[in-house]
């Protein structure tokens, strides 16, 4: 190989057009295609900005360059000089941005040789996910993902750019802080110089973005890594990105005003589409009785309609049983469904049962005459109030399922999901945005008796749900009756969900020591194991905390909807399998025993039973 200053790319491969007829140029690359038809080569020479075809004429060089142009291979990483040309009639390639030009060349340097890929550097590939992921950095040059990491890119820069213009600081966090184990499991570093003595890796800088507001930087963000030791799922990794946001002196309007703000921002800069604003809002009770769910896709109908009033009077005694043991009965109806199939309902059927349903009635209005599992129970007469209050027309059915409240939304919610799917209901061109407000602050947890955070242990309650913390502590209720004070206790906690997903999580936080101490001791820690925890957060609050609150958009999710993306994988340049594994590099790993006697650390093996 000569000196490569004498063949450094003069222009990149995604560039060239028919200004450029006559030029002569330089190009870098690698090797997508070639085609010798009767010594005339041709390459497709591919770097991240496009393809663009050179050709070697055997007449026009010496019989050196046409033996190494001839020995290119896929992915051979080349240089090649030469002139600028229009194609031939007929040759053009409308579907590339240089389809109207090529490079006749008459020197090329093979830079780097390569292996026989083990899949094909194309749009489109069949080869097993696993098998891209061990040969991450070639899965890596497919057009698609590299549109996927420009997005991104540009999407980070449009945030930096919009947060930086509203007055926000962006300030780091430390990556090795004490662990606090109350939500997912940490990953835990050992300490060498202190051994015995363990960091952790950041869940998120919650606690630390608090500190700030402290501190008196009213509005902070970052772009912030966060790890956590949790199963994993589709929209899950043990590594993740949030756009970390913290403010003072707000309420959830001063919040909802910024974070949609952003959103808009970034999809009329990166997409080129604008999304109205402001997003509709909804508090946790209205969505999980309109759609059983508190995520919703907003994109189809079919809300859940309470028929319970109709249930009472039907003399059916599994919805009367239900409801004088305090249920509800409730349903869905699907248009079109009247003519649905026995195996369809019976799927359906086993659909709800996987769910925790123990069945699930039917209304059929078919195109044969109405049916339905509770037709003849209930009969005609009862049968058209029901589908009265359900708005089945011919055609439609009714799906009904009778349990608790919430269970049977619940229930109703991922029926409904299923069928707008299978029945390809939703519009995929639409982005719905919508705001979910005011959760429970706690759930009860049947296995420890006691009470879990719903969101996180620094949600601060609603303001007028306050009186209710202190009557928590004097009731004689045990915390399984629904009407206990805690279990009605509402969180300043809000969601930002968009087709479906959750995207965002923040709330207004806890400013108060006092109040912080007591939702500690509702989630069932002593003030001992506080103060040994959390004592930093505790004393920090105690020197003029400002009221505050914030938002963590998730920035792997946001570019996977962006990107039409079924996995957050696509678009992390490395990311691990679903059991944490990184195939690329065989992380994790084991480390060597004189590491391991350097921080004092012993492997133990588990055993089977533990």
């Amino acid at each position: 190989m000569g000196n490569f200053s004498d063949f450094k790319r003069t222009v990149t491969c995604g560039e060239l057009t028919l200004t450029d007829v006559g030029r002569q140029v330089t190009l870098n690359g690698w090797v997508q295609e070639y085609r010798n038809l009767g010594g005339l080569l041709f390459i497709d020479l591919r770097d991240r900005y496009g393809i663009t075809q050179i050709v070697f004429r055997p007449e026009q060089v010496g019989p050196d360059t046409m033996a190494a142009s001839s020995s290119c291979r896929h992915e051979y990483v080349i240089a090649a000089k030469g002139t600028v040309k229009a194609r031939p009639d007929g040759m053009v390639n409308a579907k590339m941005k240089t389809g109207q030009i090529e490079v006749e060349c008459n020197l090329i340097e093979i830079l780097a040789e390569s292996a026989t890929p083990p899949f094909e550097i194309a749009d489109e590939v069949n080869a097993r996910e696993e098998l891209r992921l061990e040969y991450r950095y070639l899965d890596l040059r497919r057009n698609p993902l590299q549109q996927k990491m420009r997005i991104r890119h540009e999407t980070t820069i449009a945030i930096r750019q919009y947060l930086a213009g509203r007055g926000f600081y962006e300030i780091e966090t430390p990556l090795l802080i004490r662990s606090t184990p109350e939500g997912a499991r940490d990953y835990v570093v050992p300490s060498r110089v202190q051994p015995g003595k363990f960091y952790a890796l950041p869940q998120s800088p919650q606690l630390l973005k608090q500190i700030l507001m402290i501190s008196g930087f009213d509005r902070y963000f970052q772009l912030a890594r966060c790890l956590r030791d949790e199963d994993l799922r589709a929209d899950r990794q043990p590594e993740h990105t949030q756009i970390d946001m913290e403010m003072s002196f707000v309420t959830p309007d001063d919040i909802f005003e910024v974070a949609e703000g952003m959103m808009a921002h970034i999809w009329k800069t990166v997409l080129g589409i604008d999304i109205k604003t402001p997003f509709p809002r909804y508090t946790y009770q209205d969505v999980m009785n309109r759609w059983g769910i508190d995520k919703p896709d907003l994109r189809f109908g079919m809300e859940i309609v309470d028929l319970s009033a109709e249930a009472a009077g039907s003399g059916f005694k599994v919805f009367t049983s239900v409801l004088d043991s305090g249920g509800v009965v409730k349903g869905i109806t699907v248009k079109g469904g009247g003519n649905y199939s026995r195996k369809q309902i019976s799927d359906l059927e086993a659909l709800a049962k996987e769910n925790g349903a123990g069945g699930m009635a039917t209304l059929l209005r078919a195109s044969d005459g109405d049916k339905g599992s509770i037709l003849k129970i209930i009969g005609p007469d009862q049968a058209q109030k029901f589908y009265a209050r359900a708005k089945a027309e011919p055609g439609d059915a009714i799906l009904i399922i009778a349990d608790k409240p919430l269970k049977t939304e619940s229930i109703l919610g991922q029926l409904r999901l299923h069928i707008g799917r299978a029945e390809k209901l939703i519009d995929t061109s639409r982005w719905e945005f919508l705001w979910v407000t005011r959760f429970p602050l706690f759930e009860y947890n049947p296995e420890t008796g006691g009470f879990d955070s719903t969101h996180n242990i620094v949600s601060s309650p609603c303001e007028e749900d306050l009186p209710l913390i202190e009557a928590g502590f004097n009731t004689k209720l045990p915390p399984t009756d629904p009407t206990h004070p805690w279990r009605q206790t509402r969180a300043e906690q809000y969601d930002m969900v968009l087709n479906g997903m959750e995207i965002a999580s923040g709330g207004i936080r806890i400013h108060k020591s006092e109040l912080q101490k007591q939702i500690l001791n509702i989630l069932g820690m002593s003030d001992q194991r506080a103060e040994r925890m959390f004592g930093f957060l505790l004393r920090a609050l105690t020197y003029g905390a400002p009221p505050h609150g914030g938002l963590a958009p998730g920035l792997d999710r946001i570019i996977a909807l962006m990107t039409g993306s079924d996995s957050i994988r696509d678009v992390i340049a490395f990311p691990k399998t679903t059991n944490a594994a990184s195939l690329m590099d065989g992380a994790p790993s084991e480390i060597d025993q004189a590491q391991l006697d350097e921080l004092g650390i012993a492997i133990t093996k588990k055993s089977e039973d533990s």
